[in-house]
């Protein structure tokens, strides 16, 4: 009796061809997602539109090192990103261009202050445009868009009401003709920001054989 129970109460084994049609069953009732749908858009590649193939940029781990240097905890101490942009009395609507955004670090800031505007982040280095631009995706940070820009050539928007640029000019070999050029791009009326590493030993910054003079840059 107690064999008859037991067989009884066990399910039929899987394999069986009902089994094996209620399956099939529940595969075809199932929700088909379609890639393009509104609810799952394409991803548009910002750096495709520029004419850029992703693919033959460096690997994310050979430029991790370098985002880590940029972004490390003691810079807000010495730089005082916040300080400075609310030094700057922005109202939320503006358009500025982070001028040699690398990874960011004022980027995103900006982005915060300017619920009602938009950053555009320029930088040379296709990586670290490729660094904010997943950012940006991973955080739902909707009012950034990266471009990328050439040694010779800021490519600031005609747009931009605000062209800021940190610790920049020193790397870039004829600052001169480069300010130039970005000074050339800014609509009339558009404010240019430059925060430099000033002369003299600091514990951070570039050798004092690479800084530039303040009275050169103003005169």
């Amino acid at each position: 009796m107690s064999g008859s129970s037991d067989k009884a109460n066990q399910s039929p084994p899987l394999s069986s061809k009902a089994t094996s049609k209620e399956n099939k069953l529940a595969v075809n009732q199932s929700p088909q997602q379609d890639s393009h749908s509104s609810l799952n858009p394409p991803i548009d590649c910002p750096l495709r539109k520029q004419g850029i193939n992703p693919h033959d940029m460096k690997p994310f781990e050979d430029t991790q090192k370098y985002i880590d240097f940029l972004e490390r905890g003691d810079r807000a101490i010495w730089q005082k990103p916040d300080a400075i942009i609310q030094e700057l009395h922005l109202s939320g609507t503006e358009k500025i261009a982070d001028v040699g955004a690398g990874s960011g670090y004022f980027t995103f800031r900006f982005a915060r202050a300017l619920p009602e505007g938009k950053v555009y982040a320029i930088d040379i280095e296709l990586e670290m445009l490729r660094h904010i631009h997943h950012k940006t995706m991973a955080e739902g940070v909707s009012n950034i868009e990266v471009i990328k820009s050439t040694p010779d050539d800021p490519k600031v928007p005609a747009d931009v009401d605000l062209v800021f640029v940190c610790d920049v000019i020193h790397h870039i070999k004829d600052w001169e003709v480069w300010l130039k050029k970005l000074s050339s791009q800014m609509k009339s009326g558009a404010h240019l920001v430059v925060i430099e590493f000033k002369e003299g030993d600091l514990p951070e910054g570039p050798p004092a054989a690479v800084k530039i003079p303040g009275r050169s840059l103003f005169p």
